[in-house]
């Protein structure tokens, strides 16, 4: 068994031509995935072996305190596919744990798919067939999603955030299962400073397809993605992956300010006039209203300033307890 490896051992990308050593690298994060990282771990290796493809696969462990970490040390030993095996001090949340998978990844394409067996790795070939075809990116979508409305609700509100700040029409930016040109994901050179987000990545490709793919209840444990969660990762979309938010708000103030213009001139040059009578309650709503839009741009802006200095305290987005790793078999 290699060494345990410390966090300064990732390696940092290089702006120079990447030689992969293997077609696909699967990332997979867990969370109290002990009951089900076996038989995850088992159909997800039939079928890679299956394909008769080049393959490594990249497990973190997202802070589970149960024997999670304890079974992918065990698969690591058993199965020489698996390059690498992290943990880390604490939960960071589904997307940072598939960051240090992004950096360790040694493959052309990047698989990524979760291990509570709600996705089926059988399906990995359906997408791999339409990744053959020369997509830059191809994603399942789940048709028959089979989550409680409490996840759905707030993901509903995700896609329609993403599909505009992305500029994407996918239906599906939750699925978890999907495969990634490396070329396109080391780009970013994400890391513990600039962690893994999917929405960037899916902007920047150009050519992408969708395989629907079949969605199981969650048979062991309960989900990560608590509706603070998911709220808070709303939050997080619009924030950063809003290009400007304050030349809309601009654009739709000075709208509001001729209108307001054109309505005075227009009772000064003619007898035709807008709201002629201004009551009590017009005037109640409309200061009402100016409260709730300028308290929303001070939060809008309050949390521009927020991240901001977030991002210079150099916070790392989780901190590795261990790492076991390997280069793929020959």
């Amino acid at each position: 068994m290699n060494p345990m490896l410390e966090p300064s051992a990732l390696p940092s990308v290089q702006l120079q031509p990447f030689s992969p050593k293997v077609e696909f690298s699967v990332v997979i994060g867990c969370y109290f995935e002990e009951q089900s990282v076996d038989e995850f771990h088992r159909r997800l290796s039939q079928t890679l072996q299956s394909m008769g493809r080049s393959y490594e696969i990249l497990y973190v462990n997202d802070g589970s305190t149960d024997g999670t970490f304890e079974k992918l040390k065990a698969i690591y030993e058993q199965d020489q596919h698996v390059t690498a095996v992290v943990d880390f001090f604490k939960n960071a949340g589904q997307p940072n744990a598939k960051t240090p998978g992004v950096m360790l990844a040694q493959g052309s394409a990047i698989v990524m798919i979760d291990s509570d067996l709600q996705l089926d790795p059988e399906e990995l070939p359906r997408l791999v067939k339409e990744y053959d075809a020369g997509h830059d990116l191809v994603s399942g979508y789940r048709h028959n999603r089979r989550d409680p409305w409490l996840r759905k609700l707030p993901s509903k509100i995700a896609n329609a955030i993403m599909r505009h700040s992305s500029h994407s029409k996918m239906r599906d930016f939750g699925c978890t299962f999907k495969i990634y040109d490396a070329r396109l994901v080391r780009a970013f050179e994400f890391g513990p400073f600039h962690p893994w987000r999917p929405v960037p990545v899916i902007a920047m490709a150009r050519d992408i397809a969708e395989v629907p793919v079949t969605h199981h209840p969650r048979k062991y444990g309960s989900s990560g993605w608590t509706f603070r969660k998911l709220f808070a990762y709303n939050m997080e979309g619009l924030v950063n992956l809003s290009e400007r938010p304050f030349q809309a708000l601009s654009a739709i103030c000075f709208l509001l300010g001729v209108l307001f213009i054109a309505r005075v001139a227009i009772g000064f040059l003619t007898p035709f006039s807008i709201l002629p009578q201004i009551t009590n309650g017009l005037l109640l709503n409309a200061w009402a209203i100016g409260l709730l839009m300028t308290l929303a741009v001070l939060a809008l802006i309050g949390e521009f300033v927020i991240r901001s200095f977030l991002t210079l305290q150099r916070k790392p987005a989780f901190a590795i307890r261990e790492i076991q790793r390997r280069d793929p078999p020959a």
